[in-house]
């Protein structure tokens, strides 16, 4: 999920080993490695060396699956960390990600079951897929697998951040003193294990392990809501604790921050729900889950039951304030606020539980991002570009090498970056892909844009939103200091996503009137109508072969 920057310290005090807490945490973790290999098992076909098995679960998951994998594809580790610790930071701004999961359930219901039909039909694996099967242009297609890679890599890395705040609230890793290797042991054994069951099981590892990973934060975060209070003298005293704390000058001689959004943040806060819900399912990996589905209902259906995450995500928001009126000692690093915050509150087993929640969170989202990455490169570059006639079985070998890469680039990003530089990407990474959104939306109900002002208009979408990012100071940072910055012609502080989106689809409408009044080439459209209301059972799309063997044209 696309979260506010948090500009403070990413250097956590060391401390001392919570044993307790640590052996369960252990114990969880060992457990979903288990099932991660054991996953390659599950509901394993006979030909299994192909994309649609290993990238895509075989297109084969139920609705509670289905809901659970994209549950835990959403709401990452993160999540958990970063949505109230920008709450226990600056207040009520952080609650944009409560509205925002709101809007886009809705939003996608109208184009998602749309593209698991055409994808179906066609075998796409990839947005760009279906982007270079609508338009006939590769060179569009290369822009959004560029684009989708770009934004997933550091989002990859902010999983890993989640880790490793866990295990620095858990006191292992030997300190900030420690040698590097040391230090971060802890973060590459977890790491390791990652990459060997992804790479062994596919999209079937992380649907597995979800449903302990939901399963633990919806324990977690209820026993949170109700305990918590109870120890703080109920949410009376933890909001005024709150709007006290937060009205307190700092070094800005501003307020820290607002219980309550006031006036002058109504439009930041409305554009940045407003985007981040566009954005939402632009991202590789939701579409990745998406079409691991086994039919176009269970997409609607999730779509009616998936806004239950958004009620966790409400109540997950609150223990923000819950950590400024506790005292939490965060070590000037707020990304540490939640899980210090249970370690100072809960007995140390259940602490040990909480943390597992986050270091779960962490496992399922980062095996879905890598697997995604590695669909994308290897439909849209290798394929495409490398090695036009690759049979399935070297897709196969070459996603699952990929999928390797990509971690190992998100990990090193982790480990030789500081963390807000993560965070700072990420957020670019949000404004980035929502530049895609008129090619994959626009194009899922009309043929009418033209390719090449699809294309211009991706490029200053994405110029735009980088400049405009680059410009953005904050205390702390003199470039890429946040995602909000004024907007043209209205003077309002937004989010930069929203105004480049904006210059993107002008930019694409116009040149569209005019290409088409020079009569220019608009390539071949190998979709048709009925493609995208087709369901299992129809002509041409089946439940049991990849797509690409039933009935798709060919080269795909």
């Amino acid at each position: 999920m696309t979260t506010t920057p948090l500009t403070t310290s990413l250097a956590a005090a060391p401390q001392g080993v919570n044993g307790v807490a640590l052996a369960v945490f252990v114990f969880f973790f060992l457990a979903v490695t288990v099932m991660g290999f054991l996953a390659a098992r599950w509901r394993k076909a006979e030909q299994s060396a192909n994309l649609d098995e290993w990238g895509l679960g075989g297109r084969s998951f139920g609705t509670w699956v289905t809901w659970f994998l994209l549950g835990g594809d959403l709401y990452t580790a993160y999540t958990f960390v970063a949505v109230p610790a920008a709450i226990y930071t600056a207040g009520a701004a952080g609650f944009f990600a409560v509205p925002y999961t709101i809007l886009v359930y809705p939003l996608i219901f109208t184009f998602l079951p749309r593209l698991w039909s055409v994808s179906h039909r066609h075998g796409y694996v990839t947005t760009s897929d279906f982007v270079r099967g609508r338009f006939g242009s590769k060179g569009l297609s290369l822009a959004v697998a560029l684009t989708g890679l770009l934004a997933t890599m550091p989002y990859i890395a902010l999983q890993l951040v989640g880790i490793q705040a866990v295990l620095d609230v858990l006191g292992v890793g030997g300190g900030a003193d420690a040698n590097w290797f040391v230090k971060d042991l802890p973060l590459l054994i977890a790491f390791a294990v990652l990459a060997a069951y992804t790479y062994s099981s596919g999209l079937r590892a992380p649907a597995l392990i979800a449903f302990v990973k939901d399963g633990l934060i919806y324990l977690v975060i209820v026993v949170a809501i109700i305990y918590i209070p109870i120890k703080l003298g109920g949410f009376g005293e933890i909001f005024h604790a709150a709007k006290d704390t937060l009205a307190v000058h700092g070094p800005t001689g501003k307020p820290r921050g607002e219980l309550a959004s006031g006036p002058n943040a109504q439009w930041a806060y409305a554009t940045l729900a407003l985007g981040s819900a566009l954005a939402l399912f632009m991202y590789p990996h939701s579409i990745t889950a998406t079409l691991s589905s086994r039919s176009r209902n269970v997409i609607r259906r999730n779509t009616t039951i998936l806004p239950l995450y958004s009620l966790m995500l409400g109540l997950l928001a609150l223990l923000g304030f819950m950590a400024i009126k506790a005292g939490t000692d965060t070590h000037g690093n707020a990304q540490l606020a939640i899980p210090q915050l249970f370690e100072d509150m809960f007995p140390s087993w259940f602490a040990g539980v909480a943390f597992a929640a986050i270091g779960i969170g962490a496992l399922v989202p980062a095996a879905i991002m890598s697997i995604a990455a590695a669909n994308l490169f290897t439909r849209n570059v290798y394929k495409d570009f490398l090695k036009p006639h690759a049979t399935p079985e070297q897709e196969h070998k070459v996603a699952k090498l990929v999928s390797l890469l990509v971690k190992v680039g998100a990990l090193a990003f982790v480990l030789t970056m500081d963390k807000t530089v993560a965070i700072n990407f990420q957020l670019l990474g949000g404004i980035w892909i929502l530049q895609t959104m008129p090619a994959l939306v626009g194009g899922l109900f009309t043929r009418w844009f033209h390719r090449w002002a699809l294309l211009a208009g991706w490029a200053v979408g994405m110029v735009y939103g980088t400049l405009a990012a680059y410009g953005v100071a904050s205390p702390t940072q003199k470039h890429f200091g946040g995602s909000n910055a004024q907007i043209p012609g209205i003077g309002e502080i937004g989010y930069i996503g929203l105004t480049a989106f904006v210059l993107n689809v002008v930019v694409t409408v116009v040149l569209t009137f005019v290409l088409k009044a020079l009569k220019a080439p608009e390539g071949t459209d190998e979709t048709s109508p009925g493609d995208y209301t087709a369901d299992v059972g129809d002509a041409g799309v089946t439940a049991d072969l990849p797509p690409a063997t039933a009935g798709a044209p060919a080269g795909h």
